[in-house]
């Protein structure tokens, strides 16, 4: 069974059981995570964690499906729709590099990238539920200041990408390869900052 293929069941321990993969993927990785470790960790039996989640892959992209639902829905609760573009870019920009710079997503991003070659449908899960979130969150609010006159955007898919891009910046591969864990405020400020100047600069009104 692929990680496609299975179907998630949803019961009155699935939060308990996602909090305690989540825990277990996160210090051990994607391959030596055990079913015997997280079902401790989320105080259930394996019989349950099964009934959840036949395939240990779909757990581990329902973990990170989460994570990303909760990193997006905080971004658009601090969408202000009646503030200039730069402000809500700025938002957004905070909880991606936030999201980049965090002991979670440097991991999960790890973990799809050295099991993806191996797992084809592990990769396709996370990026629908990372990359293409991001562009399905972003997209209606540069659309509304497209509208308003504020952008002028021909290929709103390859905005966001390139907005996303801007976010990581050397912070996000420094992270990666291990180089710094702990990233002062005025470098992410900076990040941030010349992000949404960059984007400003191609896409702002003219």
């Amino acid at each position: 069974m692929t990680a496609e293929s299975a179907e998630i069941k949803k019961g009155r321990k699935f939060e308990q059981v996602l909090n305690g993969a989540r825990e277990v993927f996160m210090r051990d990785g994607f391959e030596g995570a055990s079913v015997d470790d997280i079902a401790k960790a989320a105080g259930v039996s394996k019989a349950t964690l099964y009934s959840y989640f036949p395939d240990k892959r779909l757990l581990f992209s329902e973990v990170a499906k989460a994570e990303c639902n909760r990193q997006a829905d905080g971004a658009i609760a601090e969408i202000d729709i009646g503030a200039p573009v730069e402000v809500n870019l700025a938002a957004a920009a905070r909880h991606l590099v936030g999201f980049f710079l965090s002991d979670f997503g440097a991991q999960v991003f790890r973990i799809c990238i050295s099991e993806s070659h191996r797992f084809p449908d592990l990769g396709k899960r996370f990026y629908n539920s990372g990359p293409a979130l991001v562009r399905e969150r972003m997209i209606p609010v540069l659309k509304f200041y497209a509208d308003k006159g504020e952008l002028q955007i021909d290929d709103y898919e390859l905005a966001v990408n390139q907005f996303a891009e801007l976010c990581k910046s050397d912070l996000f591969v420094r992270k990666l390869c291990g180089l710094q864990n702990e990233f002062p405020e005025a470098d992410v400020a900076h990040i941030i900052d010349g992000a949404v100047k960059m984007f400003m600069a191609r896409y702002g009104a003219k």
